[in-house]
């Protein structure tokens, strides 16, 4: 088995953990949804807030690209509610909106993101001395520290070099920065210039929080162009997140470009295979989790409907 990498110290880096995440394609899709990785304490490198579909795309970007990237995510994304996806490209029946956010979840923790759960409901800091965000609620490893008496949910705080935020369009944890808030009456968007910045250093807006079309493919892509920013603005090495077949670069005399891999059919073969084992596993049975309503039109405190689906 051959690959050639990009030859930048970060970019072996990427690439050999990158490598290391694709073998492990084999051993089975339940260990690729673990909460956590290793750590979930100490300062991070970055902290998206929002694990929706733009939050996670952006991790998985971000965690390919060599950036220590923890994802908090408060409850359910709505897309969960979708009965059925019929316009994510690539699925031409489309697809379970239940099925296709564990996918999405499952691909930013296989590639090196971490993954928490709780409301962020405070954020300071700056790109000088870090953020801080607070949380309430939700669940993390035990190691990381929480405070919490018999009247309140346990709080704890997670700092990070940058913040990407990508939430429900709910901005009252920005309000220390300098970022506008556009306030709708029941939502607040919070306003992302040039590909995800803002006015804040360190601090970048993506998705429905940005006030992007309500769709997910536009999620994703908003979420991947704040990722890109990001890496490119912290100076890695990064010409494109592409896997080339053996020679697509060397043949010609050129050097693989940071973030870029040649494989060898050998490898391209086992990825492959492991590739679609993984799908076969996601497709081989209905999800089991029953869609939920809005959550004004049902009393159960899970605001499930009462039939399957």
């Amino acid at each position: 088995m051959k690959v050639r990498i990009g030859n930048s110290a970060e970019s072996i880096r990427m690439m050999y953990q990158h490598c290391k995440i694709n073998r492990a394609l084999t051993t089975g899709m339940a260990s690729s949804q673990s909460t956590t990785a290793a750590t979930t304490s100490g300062q991070h490198e970055l902290l998206i807030i929002g694990g929706g579909v733009a939050g996670l795309t952006a991790a998985t970007f971000t965690a390919r690209a060599g950036i220590e990237t923890m994802v908090i995510n408060d409850g359910e994304s709505v897309l969960r509610r979708n009965a059925h996806l019929e316009n994510i490209p690539g699925f031409p029946a489309g697809v379970n909106p239940r099925r296709f956010a564990d996918m999405l979840r499952a691909q930013a923790t296989r590639n090196g993101a971490e993954y928490q759960t709780g409301t962020v409901t405070g954020l300071t800091g700056d790109a000088d001395k870090g953020f801080t965000a607070t949380i309430t609620g939700g669940q993390a490893s035990s190691d990381t520290e929480s405070e919490a008496d018999d009247d309140t949910e346990p709080t704890r705080e997670l700092t990070a070099d940058q913040v990407l935020a990508t939430s429900f369009p709910d901005a009252d944890y920005l309000d220390e920065f300098d970022t506008e808030i556009r306030d709708t009456g029941g939502k607040q968007y919070a306003e992302a210039g040039e590909l995800g910045r803002t006015n804040d250093d360190g601090l970048y807006i993506a998705g429905r929080l940005a006030e992007r079309y309500h769709q997910a493919v536009i999620a994703a892509g908003d979420g991947a162009e704040a990722a890109i920013t990001l890496i490119h603005d912290n100076d890695i090495p990064f010409y494109n997140d592409w896997v080339a077949p053996e020679g697509y670069w060397t043949d010609r005399g050129r050097e693989v470009p940071p973030g870029c891999e040649e494989i060898d059919p050998t490898e391209q073969r086992a990825r492959q295979e492991a590739a679609m084992a993984a799908m076969q596993e996601y497709f081989a049975a209905p999800h089991d989790q029953q869609q939920r309503t809005f959550p004004s039109l049902v009393d159960d405190d899970r605001n499930r409907l009462d039939w399957e689906p």
